[in-house]
């Protein structure tokens, strides 16, 4: 693939790094942490457990892209990945499964995503650094993504261009890409960028330019594509060999934020706020204050501490509603928390546990309107939990 550089003078991109250097936290008022103490305001009910196997799950993710599967998952781990429905009496009704061709291969993220003409396809990677693409209607691969150095922790979709996918990776670099043309479009990476793998990734809900990306080196970065955006159109009718395509590289971040010491595993917005985790038991929800006009200058200001006990271990992932009501997260013991996103101070709406679930559960997903959470475990099992205190309907 050949890939275009920005030619930048040796003086400017020290000017920027010193900018980056800059862009440390700067906290105002004191944040508040929740009380872990259950109000019981939404109360859940295990419904289901599927055995996938003795392989651990990594990601378990409901289709918040087309609203005719919102109410489908998929799961990937090994190298298996399997789409399921969710039914109104509680049952988990398996549709489809698909296993790589290579036995070596460990999936550790999976999203769904969307063809220009309406397909629905699954983008999944892991291990081996390749994304498979697959069209869910013929149950056939798409496209394989090649680029990525190394493994692939997380792939994000676009939320008002489902064509478009965020893969975060080892590699220490963030690439975005086509998955209807099977086009690498940008890699965020070099002077700015991060310098551990990078583990987490995440499209702003409403800007559609801006996303976030978090990893090893205990940084979260929000990077800026207005800038390239046309190659973002080019790619949606390149019809030539993908490895021809004029693939940019994006060396600098709009702000580049340490909130936490240690590792940060996952990052999502809330509105313009982010909400990130570390190995340290705990999420924190925070305002990154950018200066507009000073490119990397800025500073950040944590609001909101969610407790999660026995959350130390690294790739552990929260999930939301869609319409970020609540969020969930499980933990090393198999207890799953349920945060209100709403509430100030934070209030913990329950606590999830079952005789059973034991293992840890590497990622929640909640359904569009929280009325039912999934868990991933690494025993291999899918947990369903269903929300008892409303009026039963549609996920």
């Amino acid at each position: 693939m050949r890939l275009v550089q920005d030619q930048c003078p040796r003086e400017r991109d020290r000017e920027r790094e010193k900018r980056f250097e800059m862009s440390k936290i700067g906290l105002g008022n004191e944040s508040i942490v929740g009380s872990l103490m259950p109000s019981n305001k939404k109360s859940y009910k295990l419904t289901n457990r599927v055995q996938e196997g003795k392989k651990p799950l990594y990601s378990v993710v409901f289709n918040f892209i087309d609203a005719r599967f919102f109410n489908y998952f998929v799961s990937a781990g090994g190298n298996g990945i399997n789409l399921y429905k969710c039914l109104e009496d509680g049952g988990i009704s398996l549709l489809q499964s698909y296993t790589d061709e290579d036995k070596e291969e460990s999936f550790y993220t999976i999203s769904w995503a969307c063809g220009v003409e309406g397909n629905p396809f699954v983008a999944a990677g892991g291990v081996k650094g390749m994304i498979r693409v697959i069209n869910v209607n013929d149950q056939m691969i798409h496209k394989t993504l090649v680029g990525h150095g190394d493994s692939v922790n997380e792939i994000k979709t676009h939320h008002m261009k489902p064509q478009l996918v965020l893969s975060a990776s080892k590699d220490e670099s963030v690439r975005l890409w086509n998955v209807e043309t099977g086009i690498c479009i940008l890699i965020f990476a070099g002077t700015g960028g991060h310098r551990y793998e990078v583990v987490s990734v995440d499209f702003h809900p409403h800007d559609i330019h801006r996303f976030v990306s978090c990893g090893m080196d205990s940084t979260i970065k929000i990077w800026s594509m207005k800038e390239f955006w046309t190659y973002v159109d080019k790619s949606d009718t390149w019809n030539d060999d993908p490895s021809k395509f004029p693939t940019k590289f994006v060396q600098f971040p709009v702000f580049t934020a340490s909130v936490h010491t240690n590792y940060v595993d996952c990052n999502r917005w809330c509105g313009d706020y982010i909400l990130s985790k570390s190995v340290e038991d705990e999420i924190l929800l925070w305002e990154p204050i950018l200066k507009e006009n000073s490119p990397g200058e800025g500073t950040s200001d944590v609001l909101l501490r969610y407790p999660i006990p026995n959350c130390s271990l690294w790739f552990i992932k929260f999930s939301c509603d869609l319409s970020l009501n609540y969020l969930s997260i499980g933990n090393q013991k198999g207890k799953i928390y349920v945060w209100d996103l709403k509430s100030f101070p934070p209030v913990l709406v329950t606590l999830l546990s079952h005789s059973l679930s034991k293992s840890v559960i590497r990622q929640t997903a909640m359904s569009t309107n929280g009325n039912t959470i999934l868990a991933a475990s690494e025993d291999g099992t899918i947990w369903r939990w269903d929300a008892v205190t409303e009026v039963a309907e549609s996920l």
